[in-house]
């Protein structure tokens, strides 16, 4: 694909702190490459804004290549932003083919209670951390690493718990859900230990715990919007909700949850 260069108008929210108002700043930036990471694009903008003297964006971002989830970003009113080309997509992925010359493309950060904005793009995402931290894990002593084949898992199970694993914690779900629901990204962590021998000791406990520090932390319920399946970069599917609800039900009763239907 041939290279072109575009002229842009970019709408982006600006904020220097929690505690200040923030508002939507507009800048004019030409020259952008369709070859360039709408990362690459804003680092273009914050050195036009730095050499002019004036404040950069603050924007997340780490490893740049779809894995860590940093890259949090709203585009045109769509968490990690869509185009011809961007579909299941991080930011970091998304790339200025999927624009045009003259396009005015608006840059907003997520927008959640549980996220509260730190500066401009950056919000402040810990609340993940500490639904993790309330059961998000197993604490049973495997010892060394065992055979590959000593804990046997039927394919169907093994598919969905890597399907679940793949979620990277970005926070886009919560930024699409209108309700600001965390519920797709605590299925998926159930979902991924709920399927393996390991999970199976607190699997009880450790939906209850989960769900009971996401509502804690103002994560609202989920009403089947389907809004988080739909921009989650690594396509969790809305169903996981469902083995969420499962394994609820049944540690309401002290004892493990059921198994998906494909199990």
């Amino acid at each position: 694909m041939s290279e072109n260069l575009m002229s842009l108008t970019l709408r982006i929210w600006r904020q220097p702190n929690a505690a200040t108002a923030g508002k939507i700043s507009e800048y004019k930036l030409a020259g952008v490459s369709s070859d360039m990471s709408f990362l690459e694009m804003l680092d273009m903008l914050n050195e036009e804004l730095t050499v002019k003297g004036e404040e950069p964006v603050a924007f997340d971002y780490d490893c740049r290549e779809g894995i860590c989830g940093m890259c949090g970003i709203v585009i045109n009113g769509v968490p990690h932003g869509r185009g011809n080309s961007a579909v299941a997509t991080t930011t970091c992925q998304l790339h200025m083919r999927n624009f045009k010359d003259g396009d005015v493309i608006t840059i907003e950060p997520w927008r959640a209670t549980p996220f509260p904005i730190i500066k401009d793009l950056v919000v402040d995402r810990r609340a993940f951390d500490k639904i993790i931290a309330s059961g998000g894990y197993i604490s049973v002593n495997t010892g060394a690493a065992p055979e590959a084949h000593a804990n046997a898992v039927s394919k169907l199970k093994a598919d969905r718990a890597f399907d679940a694993a793949t979620c990277v914690g970005c926070g886009a779900c919560v930024a699409a859900c209108p309700n600001h629901s965390g519920m797709l990204f605590v299925a998926a962590k159930i979902t991924h230990l709920a399927m393996l021998p390991q999970g199976q000791p607190e699997r009880p406990l450790r939906i209850k715990t989960m769900i009971g520090t996401h509502d804690e932390l103002g994560f609202a319920g989920c009403q089947n919007a389907g809004e988080c399946a739909a921009v989650c970069p690594k396509e969790i599917p809305l169903d996981t909700i469902a083995q969420l609800n499962r394994d609820l039900i049944a540690s309401l009763f002290n004892r493990a949850g059921k198994s998906t239907a494909a199990e």
